[in-house]
Protein backbone atom coordinates (compact mmCIF):
# COMPACT_ATOMS: atom_id res chain seq x y z
CA UNK A 1 0.00 0.00 0.00
CA UNK A 2 1.38 3.38 -1.01
CA UNK A 3 1.13 6.40 1.30
CA UNK A 4 -0.88 9.27 -0.15
CA UNK A 5 1.34 12.38 0.04
CA UNK A 6 -1.78 14.57 0.11
CA UNK A 7 -2.41 13.38 3.68
CA UNK A 8 0.93 14.64 4.98
CA UNK A 9 0.57 17.58 7.39
CA UNK A 10 3.24 20.26 7.52
CA UNK A 11 4.30 21.53 10.97
CA UNK A 12 5.64 25.09 11.12
CA UNK A 13 7.86 26.48 13.86
CA UNK A 14 10.46 29.26 13.95
CA UNK A 15 10.97 29.78 17.67
CA UNK A 16 11.30 26.75 19.94
CA UNK A 17 10.53 26.47 23.65
CA UNK A 18 14.01 27.76 24.58
CA UNK A 19 13.57 30.93 22.55
CA UNK A 20 15.94 29.64 19.87
CA UNK A 21 15.38 29.82 16.12
CA UNK A 22 14.78 26.54 14.32
CA UNK A 23 14.98 28.09 10.84
CA UNK A 24 15.67 31.51 9.27
CA UNK A 25 12.96 34.01 10.20
CA UNK A 26 10.79 35.87 7.66
CA UNK A 27 11.83 39.39 6.63
CA UNK A 28 9.13 41.11 8.71
CA UNK A 29 10.44 39.45 11.88
CA UNK A 30 13.92 40.89 11.40
CA UNK A 31 12.49 44.18 12.65
CA UNK A 32 11.64 44.30 16.34
CA UNK A 33 8.52 46.49 16.39
CA UNK A 34 5.90 43.81 15.82
CA UNK A 35 7.58 41.22 18.02
CA UNK A 36 7.78 43.76 20.84
CA UNK A 37 4.11 44.55 20.35
CA UNK A 38 3.25 40.86 20.54
CA UNK A 39 5.22 40.54 23.77
CA UNK A 40 3.53 43.56 25.35
CA UNK A 41 0.08 42.36 24.31
CA UNK A 42 0.73 38.90 25.75
CA UNK A 43 1.86 40.34 29.07
CA UNK A 44 -1.23 42.54 29.13
CA UNK A 45 -3.38 39.50 28.33
CA UNK A 46 -1.96 37.52 31.21
CA UNK A 47 -2.56 40.36 33.67
CA UNK A 48 -6.15 40.76 32.46
CA UNK A 49 -6.68 37.00 32.70
CA UNK A 50 -5.33 36.74 36.23
CA UNK A 51 -7.51 39.65 37.32
CA UNK A 52 -10.60 37.97 35.85
CA UNK A 53 -9.94 34.85 37.89
CA UNK A 54 -9.47 36.95 41.03
CA UNK A 55 -12.76 38.72 40.36
CA UNK A 56 -14.53 35.39 39.95
CA UNK A 57 -13.04 33.97 43.14
CA UNK A 58 -14.30 36.99 45.10
CA UNK A 59 -17.83 36.80 43.66
CA UNK A 60 -17.50 39.77 41.31
CA UNK A 61 -17.49 37.81 38.03
CA UNK A 62 -19.29 34.75 36.72
CA UNK A 63 -17.77 31.56 35.33
CA UNK A 64 -14.73 32.53 33.28
CA UNK A 65 -12.54 30.62 30.74
CA UNK A 66 -8.85 31.40 31.17
CA UNK A 67 -6.48 31.91 28.23
CA UNK A 68 -3.39 31.10 30.31
CA UNK A 69 -0.77 29.63 28.00
CA UNK A 70 -2.71 30.50 24.85
CA UNK A 71 -1.89 34.20 24.62
CA UNK A 72 0.15 33.91 21.42
CA UNK A 73 -2.83 32.75 19.37
CA UNK A 74 -4.92 35.63 20.66
CA UNK A 75 -2.44 38.42 19.97
CA UNK A 76 -1.59 37.24 16.47
CA UNK A 77 -5.26 36.99 15.48
CA UNK A 78 -5.87 40.47 16.83
CA UNK A 79 -3.01 41.82 14.73
CA UNK A 80 -3.22 40.12 11.34
CA UNK A 81 -6.94 40.53 10.63
CA UNK A 82 -7.80 43.53 8.45
CA UNK A 83 -10.34 45.99 9.77
CA UNK A 84 -13.02 44.85 7.30
CA UNK A 85 -12.36 41.13 7.83
CA UNK A 86 -14.79 39.27 10.07
CA UNK A 87 -13.67 37.56 13.27
CA UNK A 88 -15.89 34.74 14.53
CA UNK A 89 -14.54 33.89 17.99
CA UNK A 90 -15.20 31.24 20.56
CA UNK A 91 -15.19 31.71 24.31
CA UNK A 92 -11.39 31.81 24.80
CA UNK A 93 -10.54 34.76 22.56
CA UNK A 94 -10.64 37.71 24.99
CA UNK A 95 -7.42 39.44 23.95
CA UNK A 96 -8.03 39.06 20.22
CA UNK A 97 -11.43 40.65 20.70
CA UNK A 98 -9.93 43.53 22.70
CA UNK A 99 -7.35 44.14 19.98
CA UNK A 100 -10.23 44.20 17.48
CA UNK A 101 -12.05 46.97 19.37
CA UNK A 102 -13.76 45.42 22.40
CA UNK A 103 -12.99 47.15 25.69
CA UNK A 104 -11.39 45.08 28.44
CA UNK A 105 -14.13 46.32 30.76
CA UNK A 106 -16.66 44.83 28.32
CA UNK A 107 -14.91 41.47 28.57
CA UNK A 108 -15.47 41.60 32.32
CA UNK A 109 -19.06 42.79 31.82
CA UNK A 110 -19.87 39.85 29.57
CA UNK A 111 -18.41 37.25 31.93
CA UNK A 112 -20.09 39.09 34.78
CA UNK A 113 -23.45 38.25 33.21
CA UNK A 114 -24.08 41.61 31.56
CA UNK A 115 -24.87 41.21 27.87
CA UNK A 116 -24.09 44.89 27.33
CA UNK A 117 -20.49 43.70 27.16
CA UNK A 118 -21.28 42.43 23.66
CA UNK A 119 -22.77 45.75 22.49
CA UNK A 120 -19.61 47.74 21.74
CA UNK A 121 -20.02 49.36 18.28
CA UNK A 122 -16.23 49.48 17.78
CA UNK A 123 -16.06 45.75 16.99
CA UNK A 124 -17.56 46.34 13.54
CA UNK A 125 -18.86 43.21 11.82
CA UNK A 126 -17.14 40.76 14.19
CA UNK A 127 -19.43 38.29 15.92
CA UNK A 128 -19.72 38.19 19.73
CA UNK A 129 -18.55 35.41 22.05
CA UNK A 130 -19.84 31.93 21.22
CA UNK A 131 -20.10 29.62 24.22
CA UNK A 132 -21.95 26.63 22.65
CA UNK A 133 -19.36 24.28 21.20
CA UNK A 134 -18.72 24.59 17.42
CA UNK A 135 -21.93 26.41 16.46
CA UNK A 136 -19.88 29.47 15.51
CA UNK A 137 -18.12 27.46 12.78
CA UNK A 138 -21.35 27.19 10.82
CA UNK A 139 -21.97 30.91 11.33
CA UNK A 140 -18.49 31.67 9.95
CA UNK A 141 -19.18 29.63 6.84
CA UNK A 142 -22.41 31.52 6.27
CA UNK A 143 -20.65 34.88 6.61
CA UNK A 144 -17.96 33.71 4.20
CA UNK A 145 -20.61 32.64 1.69
CA UNK A 146 -22.12 36.14 1.81
CA UNK A 147 -18.71 37.71 1.23
CA UNK A 148 -18.09 35.48 -1.78
CA UNK A 149 -21.52 36.20 -3.28
CA UNK A 150 -20.80 39.93 -3.01
CA UNK A 151 -17.38 39.49 -4.61
CA UNK A 152 -15.61 41.28 -1.76
CA UNK A 153 -11.91 40.89 -0.96
CA UNK A 154 -12.44 40.12 2.71
CA UNK A 155 -11.77 37.10 4.87
CA UNK A 156 -13.44 35.36 7.80
CA UNK A 157 -11.36 33.91 10.61
CA UNK A 158 -13.10 31.44 12.88
CA UNK A 159 -11.53 29.95 16.00
CA UNK A 160 -12.52 26.87 17.94
CA UNK A 161 -11.02 24.47 20.44
CA UNK A 162 -9.86 20.93 19.75
CA UNK A 163 -13.07 19.56 21.24
CA UNK A 164 -15.15 21.47 18.70
CA UNK A 165 -13.57 19.52 15.84
CA UNK A 166 -15.39 16.41 17.09
CA UNK A 167 -18.78 18.07 16.59
CA UNK A 168 -20.89 17.71 13.47
CA UNK A 169 -21.13 21.50 13.15
CA UNK A 170 -17.39 21.69 12.48
CA UNK A 171 -17.32 18.88 9.94
CA UNK A 172 -20.36 20.16 8.05
CA UNK A 173 -18.97 23.69 7.97
CA UNK A 174 -15.54 22.77 6.61
CA UNK A 175 -17.16 20.45 4.07
CA UNK A 176 -19.25 23.33 2.72
CA UNK A 177 -16.28 25.71 2.80
CA UNK A 178 -14.28 23.24 0.72
CA UNK A 179 -17.03 22.60 -1.82
CA UNK A 180 -17.85 26.29 -2.28
CA UNK A 181 -14.24 27.54 -2.01
CA UNK A 182 -15.20 30.05 0.68
CA UNK A 183 -12.93 32.81 2.02
CA UNK A 184 -12.63 31.48 5.56
CA UNK A 185 -9.78 30.41 7.83
CA UNK A 186 -10.56 27.82 10.51
CA UNK A 187 -8.04 28.11 13.33
CA UNK A 188 -8.14 25.24 15.84
CA UNK A 189 -6.69 26.08 19.23
CA UNK A 190 -5.52 22.60 20.16
CA UNK A 191 -4.86 23.15 23.85
CA UNK A 192 -4.85 19.37 24.43
CA UNK A 193 -7.92 19.18 26.67
CA UNK A 194 -11.65 19.32 25.83
CA UNK A 195 -12.67 19.94 29.44
CA UNK A 196 -11.54 16.63 30.98
CA UNK A 197 -11.13 14.70 27.72
CA UNK A 198 -7.52 14.58 26.48
CA UNK A 199 -6.61 14.97 22.84
CA UNK A 200 -5.20 11.43 22.84
CA UNK A 201 -8.64 9.81 23.19
CA UNK A 202 -10.74 12.48 21.50
CA UNK A 203 -9.74 11.74 17.91
CA UNK A 204 -7.99 8.76 16.35
CA UNK A 205 -6.28 10.78 13.61
CA UNK A 206 -2.62 11.71 14.13
CA UNK A 207 -3.54 15.40 13.71
CA UNK A 208 -6.73 17.44 13.84
CA UNK A 209 -5.59 19.35 10.76
CA UNK A 210 -6.16 16.22 8.69
CA UNK A 211 -9.89 16.83 8.95
CA UNK A 212 -9.38 19.68 6.51
CA UNK A 213 -7.97 17.29 3.92
CA UNK A 214 -11.21 15.33 3.98
CA UNK A 215 -13.00 18.54 3.04
CA UNK A 216 -10.56 19.34 0.24
CA UNK A 217 -9.07 22.24 2.19
CA UNK A 218 -5.33 22.96 2.59
CA UNK A 219 -4.41 22.13 6.18
CA UNK A 220 -1.34 22.40 8.37
CA UNK A 221 -0.12 22.52 11.95
CA UNK A 222 1.70 25.42 13.59
CA UNK A 223 3.39 25.86 16.94
CA UNK A 224 0.69 27.79 18.78
CA UNK A 225 3.23 29.18 21.28
CA UNK A 226 5.41 30.71 18.54
CA UNK A 227 4.19 34.17 17.48
CA UNK A 228 6.50 34.21 14.44
CA UNK A 229 5.10 30.97 13.03
CA UNK A 230 1.54 31.97 13.86
CA UNK A 231 1.91 35.36 12.20
CA UNK A 232 3.40 33.85 9.07
CA UNK A 233 0.86 31.07 8.62
CA UNK A 234 -2.31 32.91 9.63
CA UNK A 235 -1.38 35.94 7.50
CA UNK A 236 -0.83 33.75 4.45
CA UNK A 237 -4.12 31.92 4.96
CA UNK A 238 -6.07 35.16 5.34
CA UNK A 239 -4.52 36.65 2.22
CA UNK A 240 -5.32 33.48 0.32
CA UNK A 241 -8.94 33.82 1.40
CA UNK A 242 -9.10 37.50 0.43
CA UNK A 243 -7.85 36.63 -3.05
CA UNK A 244 -10.71 34.11 -3.52
CA UNK A 245 -8.43 31.06 -3.33
CA UNK A 246 -10.51 29.24 -0.74
CA UNK A 247 -10.41 28.12 2.87
CA UNK A 248 -7.59 26.90 5.12
CA UNK A 249 -7.57 24.76 8.27
CA UNK A 250 -4.83 25.60 10.78
CA UNK A 251 -4.21 23.52 13.89
CA UNK A 252 -2.30 25.61 16.43
CA UNK A 253 -0.63 23.40 19.03
CA UNK A 254 -0.86 25.05 22.46
CA UNK A 255 -1.65 23.97 26.00
CA UNK A 256 -4.30 25.04 28.50
CA UNK A 257 -2.21 25.86 31.57
CA UNK A 258 -5.26 26.69 33.69
CA UNK A 259 -8.56 25.00 34.41
CA UNK A 260 -11.10 24.69 31.59
CA UNK A 261 -13.09 27.40 33.33
CA UNK A 262 -13.29 28.68 36.89
CA UNK A 263 -15.98 26.01 37.42
CA UNK A 264 -13.42 23.27 36.70
CA UNK A 265 -10.64 21.59 38.68
CA UNK A 266 -8.04 20.25 36.25
CA UNK A 267 -6.07 18.52 39.03
CA UNK A 268 -8.74 15.82 38.97
CA UNK A 269 -7.81 14.63 35.47
CA UNK A 270 -4.25 15.64 34.60
CA UNK A 271 -0.90 15.16 36.30
CA UNK A 272 1.40 17.75 37.82
CA UNK A 273 4.21 16.38 35.68
CA UNK A 274 2.30 17.09 32.47
CA UNK A 275 1.54 20.62 33.62
CA UNK A 276 5.16 21.34 34.61
CA UNK A 277 6.31 20.15 31.21
CA UNK A 278 3.77 22.37 29.44
CA UNK A 279 4.98 25.43 31.37
CA UNK A 280 8.36 24.95 29.69
CA UNK A 281 6.74 25.59 26.30
CA UNK A 282 4.52 28.59 27.13
CA UNK A 283 4.66 31.56 24.72
CA UNK A 284 5.53 34.59 26.86
CA UNK A 285 8.79 33.39 28.38
CA UNK A 286 9.78 31.97 25.00
CA UNK A 287 9.48 35.31 23.23
CA UNK A 288 11.06 37.14 26.17
CA UNK A 289 14.18 34.95 25.88
CA UNK A 290 14.42 35.63 22.16
CA UNK A 291 14.00 39.40 22.50
CA UNK A 292 16.57 39.45 25.30
CA UNK A 293 19.05 37.54 23.13
CA UNK A 294 18.53 40.07 20.34
CA UNK A 295 19.19 42.96 22.70
CA UNK A 296 15.63 44.26 22.39
CA UNK A 297 14.58 43.62 26.00
CA UNK A 298 15.97 44.02 29.50
CA UNK A 299 14.90 43.98 33.14
CA UNK A 300 14.10 47.70 33.34
CA UNK A 301 11.77 47.45 30.34
CA UNK A 302 10.15 44.40 31.90
CA UNK A 303 9.46 46.19 35.17
CA UNK A 304 7.92 49.18 33.37
CA UNK A 305 5.73 46.90 31.26
CA UNK A 306 4.50 44.93 34.27
CA UNK A 307 3.57 48.16 36.06
CA UNK A 308 1.80 49.55 32.98
CA UNK A 309 -0.13 46.32 32.46
CA UNK A 310 -1.26 46.19 36.08
CA UNK A 311 -2.39 49.82 35.94
CA UNK A 312 -4.34 49.45 32.69
CA UNK A 313 -6.06 46.27 33.86
CA UNK A 314 -7.04 47.90 37.13
CA UNK A 315 -8.60 50.79 35.22
CA UNK A 316 -10.68 48.28 33.25
CA UNK A 317 -11.72 46.55 36.48
CA UNK A 318 -12.77 49.85 38.04
CA UNK A 319 -14.82 50.71 34.97
CA UNK A 320 -16.49 47.29 35.07
CA UNK A 321 -17.31 47.48 38.78
CA UNK A 322 -18.85 50.94 38.32
CA UNK A 323 -21.22 49.74 35.59
CA UNK A 324 -24.77 50.94 36.36
CA UNK A 325 -27.24 48.17 37.12
CA UNK A 326 -29.40 47.06 34.21
CA UNK A 327 -33.05 48.02 34.05
CA UNK A 328 -35.62 45.27 34.51
CA UNK A 329 -37.11 46.52 31.23
CA UNK A 330 -34.13 45.08 29.36
CA UNK A 331 -35.67 41.64 29.83
CA UNK A 332 -38.35 42.63 27.31
CA UNK A 333 -36.88 45.26 24.99
CA UNK A 334 -34.22 43.42 22.98
CA UNK A 335 -35.97 40.38 21.54
CA UNK A 336 -37.79 41.89 18.55
CA UNK A 337 -37.49 44.95 16.34
CA UNK A 338 -41.09 45.79 17.25
CA UNK A 339 -42.34 44.75 20.67
CA UNK A 340 -45.16 42.16 20.37
CA UNK A 341 -48.37 42.75 22.29
CA UNK A 342 -47.64 39.94 24.75
CA UNK A 343 -44.25 41.31 25.71
CA UNK A 344 -45.62 44.86 25.82
CA UNK A 345 -48.17 43.71 28.37
CA UNK A 346 -45.48 42.00 30.46
CA UNK A 347 -43.32 45.12 30.25
CA UNK A 348 -46.19 47.22 31.55
CA UNK A 349 -46.71 44.82 34.46
CA UNK A 350 -42.99 44.87 35.25
CA UNK A 351 -43.02 48.67 35.27
CA UNK A 352 -45.93 48.71 37.69
CA UNK A 353 -44.25 46.17 39.98
CA UNK A 354 -41.02 48.17 39.89
CA UNK A 355 -42.85 51.37 40.81
CA UNK A 356 -44.59 49.67 43.73
CA UNK A 357 -41.27 48.32 44.93
CA UNK A 358 -39.67 51.76 44.76
CA UNK A 359 -42.58 53.30 46.73
CA UNK A 360 -42.26 50.58 49.36
CA UNK A 361 -38.59 51.32 49.65
CA UNK A 362 -39.24 55.03 50.09
CA UNK A 363 -41.79 54.35 52.86
CA UNK A 364 -39.34 52.04 54.58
Amino acid sequence: MKRNPACAIEYVQYLNEKGELTQPIPKWAEQSNLLLRYYREMVMARHADQKAISLQRTGKLGTYPSILGQEAINVVIGSVLNKDDVFVPYYRDHTAMVMRGMKQADVYRYWGGDERGSANPDVGKDLPYCVPIATQVSHATGVAAAIKIRGEQRAVLCTCGDGATSKGDFLEAINLAGVWQLPVVFLINNNQWAISVPRTIQCGAPTLAQKGIGAGIPALQVDGNDVIALHEIVSEALQRARLHKGATVIEAISYRLGDHTTADDATRYRTNEELRDAWQREPIKRLQHYLHQRGDWDESKEQRLQAQAADQVQQAVDEYLQTPQQSINDLFLYHYEELPAGLAEQLSEADMANQLQEKAGQRG
